[in-house]
């Protein structure tokens, strides 16, 4: 695996500078670089980097909002780097779906384990979001199954096992996902209706 990709945001290019010297002296890789929120949603759903650190108080859209959007769009992770502690802008921070958050000044002793942490907190959601995804699919796929095979109980006069055969055999005969062959008998039995 390469390194890890990373696009750093702060309205202060003096921190942008620094942090980037700091991550590159750890082995990160700064693809991009953005001034504000905005720009740095932008950067990152072109880039699509491992991981996005910002600051929180930008010009435009506020870190917070960024992290959001990132979020919501599973484009990175996002770390948060600010000099504000306040219990309201944590709150935010968690709710926007931010997966760190560093207090400024910070060293780059307590940046590794916050970057390392992010990131592995990340994949995990990551694998949990498939996993969901992939069950809910399936579960899906089984309502369709169960209805189209109700049809075929009802047109054909078959008994369930039979009527489960005959959507697995279209299947394979077909080349079809058997969520296909179900859509497809529940669509034929709906236009003779």
């Amino acid at each position: 695996m390469g390194q890890t990709r990373v696009v750093i945001a702060d309205d202060e290019s003096i921190i942008r500078m620094d942090l980037k010297e700091m991550l590159t002296h750890m082995g990160y890789l700064v693809v991009g670089e953005a001034g504000d929120g905005m720009s740095a949603v932008h950067l990152a759903r072109e880039l699509r980097p491992d991981l996005v650190i910002m600051d929180i108080k930008m010009p435009g859209l506020d870190g917070v909002s960024a992290a959001k959007v990132l979020t919501e769009e599973q484009i990175a992770p996002v770390l948060l780097l600010t000099a504000y502690s306040q219990r309201e802008l944590i709150d935010a921070a968690r709710d926007a779906g931010v997966v760190a958050y560093l207090v400024k000044p910070f060293r780059e002793a307590e940046l590794l384990p916050a970057i390392e942490i992010a990131l592995a907190r990340f994949g995990e959601f990551e694998q949990l979001r498939k996993e969901v995804e992939t069950l809910r699919d399936a579960l899906e796929t089984r309502k369709l199954v169960e209805r189209a095979k109700g049809v075929l109980m009802d047109t054909q006069g078959l008994n369930e096992a039979e009527a489960f055969r005959r959507i697995q055999q279209i299947s394979m005969n077909t080349r079809r996902p058997m969520r296909e062959v179900a859509s497809a008998i529940l669509l034929v039995q709906e236009t003779q209706r």
